[in-house]
């Protein structure tokens, strides 16, 4: 008898009397349905998971999942509501050039969500999509061809306490890979005022990647980040006075989760005012 094997990108499963499929939103209930994911990939009955506000990967026992049926997946609404889509600006009598921003980030979707975050406040903007690993070979190439005033090095991180205590490298997913980019944006501009470093992801070494370098980095509390959060403080930057110190405790008010997922350095804005307009 000839068995032919058909394989596909989507695997129907039966769990909690309901079928799942790649691209389904759901949340786990071992964890309290605290956090809504999105399915990318089913292999028998484990489920690699993926945060659709929080950078965050998991993996899961499809047992464990609950379909997510509310169509508004942003119930954070009230954190969304009070980023600033629009900047209060003085535009009768001045002009304007705030910094620009490279942001390279090694998940796609969310670099889109951050590049359309940008779009809706006019920052000039680059998104670049690459692996973790591979950012610090390429960062110096990209800083030269586009001459950024911010660089943002994200993707996704995490702290295994198994492999080692908070001060341990290893213990990271990705937190050596965004220090050594970092040092090597500091190799091409060593000012903390002329280059703004924001680095980091969920849970990153924070004190390691302040030390290599960055204005701002991930995760003081090792907790998880929200989506936006770098492209929120990138945005900040970007529209705040070349002349003057920021507030940084306002900045970091402003992310998903304060000072205990992100924290970073005072320094000055980047945005230039003109006169007239």
């Amino acid at each position: 008898m000839l068995r032919i094997l058909l394989v596909f990108n989507s695997y129907n499963c039966l769990g909690d009397n309901m079928e799942f499929n790649v691209g389904d939103l759901v949340t786990r209930n071992s964890y309290d349905n605290d956090v809504v994911f999105k399915i990318i990939e089913i292999n028998g009955n484990e489920v690699k998971l993926k945060g659709m506000n929080i950078r965050l990967i998991a993996d899961a026992n499809i047992d464990d999942l609950k379909k997510h049926d509310d169509k508004d997946i942003e119930h954070e609404k009230d954190f969304l509501d009070r980023l600033e889509t629009k900047v209060d600006l003085d535009r009768n009598d001045y002009f304007y050039l705030p910094g620009k921003i490279l942001h390279i980030d090694s998940d796609m979707d969310y670099l889109n969500r951050c590049l359309e975050y940008y779009k809706k406040i006019n920052i000039w903007a680059m998104g670049i999509n690459e692996k973790e690993e591979d950012i610090p070979r390429n960062i110096i190439k990209l800083l030269e061809e586009y001459k950024p005033n911010i660089v943002v090095i994200t993707g996704h991180d995490a702290y295994n306490k198994r492999k080692g205590n908070t001060d341990d490298l290893s213990a990271y997913k990705s937190s050596l890979y965004f220090a050594e980019a970092v040092k090597n944006a500091r190799k091409y501009e060593s000012s903390h005022e002329k280059l703004i470093i924001i680095a980091g992801a969920c849970a990153s070494y924070y004190e390691e990647l302040i030390k290599a370098g960055a204005n701002f980095a991930s995760s003081p509390k090792r907790i998880n980040i929200h989506a936006l959060d770098p492209a929120i403080v990138a945005a900040k930057m970007s529209l705040s006075d070349i002349n003057k110190d920021i507030n940084l405790k306002e900045i970091l008010e402003k992310t998903k989760y304060g000072k205990d997922g992100i924290g970073g350095i005072i320094t000055k804005g980047t945005m230039y005012v003109g006169y007239p307009r």
